[in-house]
């Protein structure tokens, strides 16, 4: 970096203490591939519920559920046919019940997956909407226009599905005609709804409060940044990506993103405050600038809202530094922590991701016949990066399995893919399944102990075996011991509440202060010594033969004097 400055860089500030959640670590499941308890190939409550232990040697805070509503599946539970119930593949209301008392009992807290977007087309207000009139009451809770064009046998605007394909499916009237066209910004089975109508709003209210009353702490709101559209349905030229990873704001679609989200937040809010307890709302929102993110966290909105400019950042210094930097500043301006993730269900694993070349967009799936990550690299570099954001203040998550150093299933058949992705795309892009294939835990059982039987919904690859939690329990070196050793330090030194404070350091290295610690992550390609002194803490990877931190390696230090404060990077870069 440049030469030092008594100036605080963006991350400085107050030690931040408080509610659980500014400074939790969170795990996500997703439900059908964590552990199947009965056989039949798919996961579900009771097999989470029998593998809660595994969450408590982990040690993280609270557990994150992906949708386990009744839903006809096509878009894997993002498709909510009844939004207060349990889809019998994953069990019962009771199980469910059990599950969150399971849960609270080993200290930890209960997050469920909301879905407020969009409905299934088997929800029973889809189907009176089917069955009625254009222009009644029924349809006025969904998004239906007439077409364009002779006979209106063209969609209403140029929207585009996320999956793929036009974003209007036409409907057949009561009396056998062509009909209106529904707005479905997902899969067709996904109809988006009205949310300028006080029914629509009133519903999910009382939603909020069914789950709330059955003890969840929290809900985690899918396509947060999707619920209002622009009221003229304008058309939506060019396209726009929800997130660019560099950082700007570009124009924003008319679907996304729009000022009347943050007043349905707000209403939710207040339901959530006058909870008992600390009841959290967080985002899933890809919206850029860091700044626009940043309004879903303001003091009377939610609580959190997923990073994805940082998940999307390039593996180099200049750019996670500016990402970093920009998402404290951004989130301290309104008071909210910043929320740190690497994987999810939604994108390729990262030991995956960061095994392609630097700078390589973000693959939407992987298949046999794409260019493959390297495993080694890949792995290397996830350690790393999973070790720097466990260093960095505010809240983090975990995507099942990634504590095993779980890669991307790139060689999964073709046939085998259930994404609606991958049919809608019309085979351009293989989609999600790949980081949805279900985890192992034992390396020499059916299934490699997913289940009792060898079903598995999605195949797995033979070197699940090597990834196996029994493989890697008490191994040192192993990427499940290093997640363990790293939430543990991240508790003990208080890293979630602390602050950033950036070091002099080369350009292709980040060096930065944290409490008692000095964090220190080499991109280069040279070994980079340790300063004077210095305790080696932890680390994601062993150092050279002279003691030196290796490429793609990030270490936790302690140095005996005082750092100095530093500007960090040019803002151009280095």
């Amino acid at each position: 970096m440049s030469s030092a400055t008594a100036e605080p860089a963006p991350g400085d500030g107050p030690t931040q203490a408080g509610p659980w959640w500014r400074d939790a670590v969170i795990y996500q499941i997703y439900p059908r591939s964590f552990a199947d308890s009965d056989g039949d190939g798919v996961g579900d409550l009771p097999g989470i519920t029998a593998r809660l232990d595994h969450l408590v040697e982990l040690d993280v805070d609270a557990v994150w559920l992906s949708p386990f509503y009744p839903s006809p599946q096509a878009d894997a539970g993002y498709d909510v046919a009844d939004y207060r119930g349990v889809d019998p593949l994953f069990g019962t209301l009771a199980d469910l019940d059990r599950l969150i008392a399971e849960t609270h009992a080993r200290g930890l807290r209960f997050i469920v997956d909301l879905v407020p977007n969009h409905t299934s087309s088997a929800h029973p207000w889809f189907t009176a909407a089917l069955a009625a009139e254009p222009g009644s009451p029924q349809r006025q809770r969904y998004i239906f226009r007439d077409g364009r064009g002779p006979g209106g046998t063209e969609p209403p605007n140029d929207w585009q599905s996320v999956f793929g394909g036009p974003a209007w499916t036409r409907v057949t009237e009561p009396d056998g005609s062509p009909g209106q066209w529904y707005l479905h910004l997902f899969d067709r089975g996904q109809p988006d709804l009205n949310w300028d109508l006080p029914e629509v709003r009133a519903e999910f209210l009382d939603i909020l409060r069914y789950w709330l009353d059955r003890g969840v702490d929290g809900f985690r709101v899918d396509v947060a940044h999707g619920l209002v559209k622009q009221l003229d349905l304008a058309a939506a030229h060019p396209p726009v990506e929800p997130v660019t990873g560099e950082g700007t704001e570009g124009p924003r679609p008319p679907m996304w993103d729009q000022d009347g989200v943050h007043a349905i937040y707000r209403e939710w809010r207040r339901v959530l405050d006058g909870c008992p307890g600390e009841r959290i709302l967080v985002a899933e929102a890809w919206v850029q600038s860091a700044e626009r993110l940043a309004a879903y966290v303001r003091p009377d909105e939610m609580h959190q809202a997923f990073n994805f400019e940082y998940l999307e950042a390039a593996w180099t210094a200049p750019i996670q530094y500016a990402v970093i930097t920009r998402s404290l500043a951004a989130n301290e301006a309104v008071g909210a922590p910043t929320t740190w993730v690497l994987s999810n269900h939604d994108v390729l694993r990262h030991a995956s991701r960061l095994g392609l070349p630097v700078g390589t967009p973000r693959p939407r799936g992987i298949g046999v016949d794409d260019p493959q990550p390297d495993a080694v690299v890949g792995l290397r570099r996830a350690r790393a990066a999973t070790l720097l954001m466990l260093s960095l203040p505010g809240s983090a998550y975990l995507y099942q399995g990634e504590e095993l150093g779980l890669p991307e299933h790139t060689t999964l058949p073709d046939e085998a893919r259930q994404d609606p992705t991958w049919e809608r795309s019309g085979h351009a892009e293989r989609g999600r399944d790949g980081c949805r294939v279900p985890i192992p835990w034992e390396a020499d059982a059916p299934a490699y102990g997913f289940g009792p039987g060898d079903a598995s919904w999605l195949p797995q690859p033979p070197l699940w075996a090597e990834y196996a939690l029994d493989r890697q329990r008490g191994v040192v070196g192993s990427t499940y011991e290093l997640y363990r050793t790293s939430l543990r330090l991240r508790r003990e030194l208080r890293l979630g509440s602390g602050t950033v404070y950036w070091l002099t350091s080369p350009d292709d290295v980040l060096y930065f202060r944290n409490g008692e610690l000095r964090v220190l992550t080499n991109f280069g390609a040279d070994p980079v010594e340790l300063p004077a002194g210095a305790e080696l803490v932890h680390a994601s990877g062993p150092l050279d033969a002279d003691g030196r931190v290796p490429t793609d390696v990030t270490v936790w230090i302690r140095v005996a004097e005082e750092p100095v404060r530093d500007s960090g990077p040019a803002a151009t870069g280095r």
